[in-house]
């Protein structure tokens, strides 16, 4: 690269020290820095020249410099160790690095240039102002696809509908259940379509994470809410994340964004287990022999799954053909800790199933109230589409952000102490729900979240009785839909 730029290569032995010895060097990134380490210790550059300036870049036979990897996660880097330093990289990695909004940010596209610049003969151009898409202020990218992803296009399953509202105000852990082709991954994939826009400290975060993967992040991801949806047979590695050097899994590419899993009683049971800590402390520590690693994991959980393997169990025309221990195997899959940490289940109604609006059949799609949990009803209203169900729960989450700072379903068990305050009559409902249902210590906080969050949709200052009602038959389906081993089958 030295010759073809029209320098000379030293005819001498070179030593370059890559300290420290033992933090792995897996990257072409440091090319240039050690071609113009090469050019000034030939007398060449005065050592100021490089006091305050930063080199990145992987460089070509030609001389050209080539995209690195992880460019965002670089610049970073130098904003936090150096931040009066001007970093100097590649311009196909120019738009990825101003993510981050490091100043001075220059861009190059050959070692010839970077040469000139530091001669002060051809100042480089800046990319400062290459971060994002052009936008109006405020406004974020909806996720990729989600604009022609419409609940208008869901008729019936109304209850549905009320709990994916719930869930996308205050970030909450969904399961639908239920028969094939009741609408389950449709309605999922409708969630982003509802969620706030993300803030700039999130989509930061979400970026950085992304750049540590393959194939990498790229600027038209900006703002966009992660929608990761892993196929039934990944593995617990591909879920948490590890490797050599350790990468991010699924639950940290969904952070700020959803992990939805499809067909969850596939999934297999260890790999299933892996969530159970991200989905509490809402990171994803690794540690392996020669490395560890801790990755920001606060994503929101949505799970679909049938009620058995054939998917028919329960449904009023077709026949079950599995045997009682063939669902048994099937269910097990799913951990009882696991499905204490899920806020709200949702059954399917098999009679009612979804279809686009664009089909010749008239199905009634009301939302219901607070403390409905109905599938249906017999109105005939259209639909309403994701725009009108995303102010409320932009309402409601602002609402939220105002008074604690973080979504529902981030609080603390403190701040839900503090913050999910009952009324006389909703304290004794709470309790004879207890004793009655036998709650978890894990259930109640997780409870009255979801009775905060319905709360905030009806802009109520504090839960009431049916914000409460609501919240605990959302979340007694666990019981009836996914028994336990011990538990006797629906006949």
């Amino acid at each position: 690269a030295l010759l073809q730029s029209g320098f000379d290569f030293p005819q001498r032995r070179i030593t370059v020290n890559l300290a420290p010895a033992d933090l792995p060097k897996g990257s072409g990134s440091f090319d240039l820095p050690i071609a113009i380490g090469i050019l000034a210790a030939q007398a060449r550059l005065a050592p100021a020249t490089l006091a305050d300036i930063e080199l990145i870049g992987e460089l070509s036979l030609t001389g050209e410099l080539k995209p690195v990897q992880g460019a965002l996660l670089l610049t970073l880097a130098v904003r936090r160790e150096a931040p009066g330093r001007a970093l100097v990289l590649p311009r196909a990695s120019a738009t990825e690095a101003a993510a981050a909004g490091h100043a001075p940010l220059l861009s190059a596209n050959s070692l010839a240039e970077v040469w000139a610049h530091l001669l002060g003969t051809a100042p480089l151009p800046s990319a400062t102002h290459a971060a994002a898409p052009a936008r109006a202020p405020g406004q974020r990218a909806q996720a990729e696809g989600s604009a022609a992803l419409d609940l208008s296009e869901v008729r019936g399953q109304a209850g549905a509908r009320r709990a994916l509202e719930i869930a996308a105000a205050g970030g909450h852990a969904l399961l639908f259940i239920g028969p094939p082709g009741t609408g389950k991954s449709m309605l999922a994939r409708r969630l982003p379509g509802i969620l706030p826009p993300m803030s700039d400290a999130e989509a930061l975060d979400a970026a950085a994470l992304h750049a540590l993967a393959l194939p990498g992040w790229h600027a038209g991801l900006w703002g966009q809410r992660p929608f990761r949806a892993p196929h039934h047979s990944a593995s617990a590695v591909a879920l948490i994340g590890g490797g050599s050097p350790p990468r991010p899994g699924e639950v940290s590419l969904a952070h700020a964004g959803i992990l939805f899993l499809d067909e969850l009683g596939e999934f297999r049971r260890e790999a299933l287990e892996v969530l159970r800590e991200p989905l509490e402390t809402r990171r994803a520590s690794l540690s392996r022999a020669a490395r560890a690693a801790d990755y920001p994991a606060a994503f929101q959980l949505v799970a679909a799954m049938n009620p058995c393997p054939c998917g028919w169990l329960g449904h009023p025309a077709l026949p079950c053909r599995c045997s009682p221990d063939e669902v048994r195997r099937y269910r097990q899959r799913l951990s009882g800790p696991l499905l204490d940490r899920i806020d709200l289940t949702v059954p399917m109604e098999a009679s009612l199933p979804v279809v686009p609006a664009a089909a010749p059949v008239a199905l009634s799609s009301d939302t219901p109230g607070p403390g409905a949990l109905s599938t249906g009803s017999t109105g005939s209203a259209a639909p309403e589409s994701s725009a009108v169900v995303r102010a409320r729960v932009h309402s409601a989450r602002n609402t939220a952000l105002s008074r604690q700072g973080c979504a529902n379903a981030e609080l603390s068990d403190a701040a839900t102490e503090r913050y999910c305050s009952l009324t006389n009559d909703s304290r004794a409902l709470l309790e004879k729900a207890m004793q009655v249902h036998h709650l978890s210590a894990r259930a109640v906080p997780r409870l009255l979240r979801v009775a905060r969050s319905c709360a905030d949709l009806e802009g109520a200052a504090s839960i009431a009785t049916p914000h409460l009602s609501e919240a605990i038959r959302w979340r007694l389906p666990l019981a009836s839909a996914v028994p336990t081993p011990f538990e006797p089958l629906p006949s």
